[in-house]
């Protein structure tokens, strides 16, 4: 288990954005320097056509940050911290209209038989349950101990991951959002996260989210290209 701090950036009125190389390359470098960063994803769309489900346009960019520890995470996202440099006015200028979020959760890993390959992307299917749920603790126990198992039986399979929500301190001037979960299932590309979603699994995963206690807000699954870059452990 480990801390994990997400950040969203979405311009809806900039469908087809894509981020200029220079600022690829400065968003890299701020995010590769980052103090006790244990590990860091850049998610960026992925079309997949075909898939059960259409939840809009993806996030333009999104970034997932893991720490070993709360304090650590607090420092680099406080007043003076690190990564008060990625909400500088100039760093990233062709995402002056977006709109951010962001979120700090405690994030539980679930192995699986092989990881992706960290020498090219892969596809990650981000998903997010805003909630609430009539009552948090078993929905979360019921997700956990049903359907986590299921997910780790997809073919080709690379990664399964569950993010809850904590309390959290930050100084960056972003809207912060109260998901009350988060997950994701990893895959080598796009065509091993269709044959994943198409296999029998899925219909295993539809049956079991039938049983979920009841909860609000709905959930959002987005197919999203991931670049890992790791971070200062030292």
């Amino acid at each position: 288990m480990s801390f994990s701090w997400f950040i969203t950036f979405q311009d809806v009125g900039n469908p087809t954005y894509q981020m200029p190389e220079a600022e690829e390359a400065h968003l890299s470098s701020i995010i590769s320097t980052t103090p006790g960063l244990t590990k860091g994803l850049i998610y960026t769309p992925w079309a997949v056509d075909g898939l059960h489900y259409n939840d809009g346009p993806s996030p333009h960019l999104q970034l997932q940050l893991y720490f070993d520890d709360i304090e650590t995470l607090e420092s680099v996202v406080g007043a003076t911290g690190h990564l008060q440099q990625l909400a500088e006015p100039t760093a990233f200028p062709s995402l002056a209209g977006a709109r951010v979020t962001e979120q700090a959760m405690i994030a539980r890993n679930y192995p699986v038989k092989k990881a992706p390959s960290t020498e090219h992307s892969f596809c990650t299917y981000l998903v997010h349950y805003p909630g609430p749920a009539d009552d948090l603790n078993q929905w979360l126990r019921h997700y956990i101990d049903g359907h986590t198992p299921i997910m780790r039986r997809f073919p080709g399979i690379r990664g399964v991951e569950v993010c809850s929500r904590i309390d959290w301190c930050s100084s960056l001037p972003w809207v912060r959002v109260d998901y009350m979960q988060r997950n994701k299932v990893v895959f080598d590309d796009a065509d091993a996260l269709k044959a994943a979603l198409n296999s029998p699994v899925m219909q295993e995963m539809r049956a079991d989210s039938a049983k979920s206690p009841p909860f609000s807000g709905g959930n959002a699954h987005f197919p999203m290209r991931t670049v890992q870059i790791s971070g200062d452990v030292g």
